[in-house]
């Protein structure tokens, strides 16, 4: 296949029932358990209404401006799987709109990832359909290509490879490596019971703080 006009297949979802278990944690404790090396991809900002996203990526790459293998990839997406698009953190253009967010969630997609601009923005911001993106302009993509589907991509600096779990709140967007998410799931979830368990004690007024001390004590300080 000619580089820049690559389409791969999706690879087989990860089990339904493993990414379900990450329903509910927040992307702050899942970060936590990938020990905060993940990159944040900061500029990826929620841009729709409300509501949390799972589901594995379909992933793109584009040129400046153009969005062609973006319609090939919802038309070959699944019902849950999520788009991540790296079109270069490009804001000059918008790479989808209300037409192709409204055909996302009509063909079941999960949510879509933009790192680079959207439009339309009062219709994605009055919708609970996850879209996530750097920003948003009135000026619209070219249809010319090329562009590469299912293959590894950078949002912001945050590597997705097709198939990937990506989780997204209002915190930000997090990409999951498949080959991890059961030993991740089960460490973000201590992580969330853990803190869950500190904000109880906080508001008993029962928090012990002397860790505190002995860390800086550990560290030099003389107190």
């Amino acid at each position: 296949m000619k580089p820049g006009f690559r389409i791969h297949p999706s690879p087989p979802s990860p089990p339904a029932a493993l990414c379900e278990r990450f329903r509910g944690i927040p992307t702050p404790n899942i970060s936590d358990s990938l020990g905060k090396t993940s990159p944040a991809g900061t500029a990826l900002k929620p841009l729709h209404r409300g509501g949390a996203m799972i589901g594995p990526a379909v992933t793109v790459r584009l040129p400046p401006g153009d969005n062609l293998m973006v319609y090939k990839a919802i038309a070959a997406a699944r019902p849950g799987d999520v788009l991540a698009v790296d079109a270069g953190g490009m804001l000059e253009q918008a790479i989808v709109g209300e037409i192709m967010t409204s055909w996302a969630r009509q063909r079941g997609l999960a949510g879509i990832i933009i790192h680079g601009a959207v439009r339309d923005i009062d219709c994605i911001a009055e919708s609970e359909f996850p879209v996530y993106a750097c920003g948003y302009t009135h000026r619209g993509p070219y249809k010319d290509g090329p562009g590469e589907l299912n293959i590894a991509i950078s949002l912001d600096g945050m590597v997705v490879e097709p198939g990937d779990l990506l989780v997204g709140d209002r915190n930000g967007v997090i990409a999951i490596p498949r080959r991890q998410l059961e030993e991740v799931a089960d460490a973000a979830r201590a992580i969330q019971q853990r803190e869950e368990r500190l904000v109880a004690q906080i508001a008993d007024g029962a928090y012990d703080s002397a860790w505190i001390d002995e860390a800086l004590r550990e560290r030099g300080y003389e107190l």
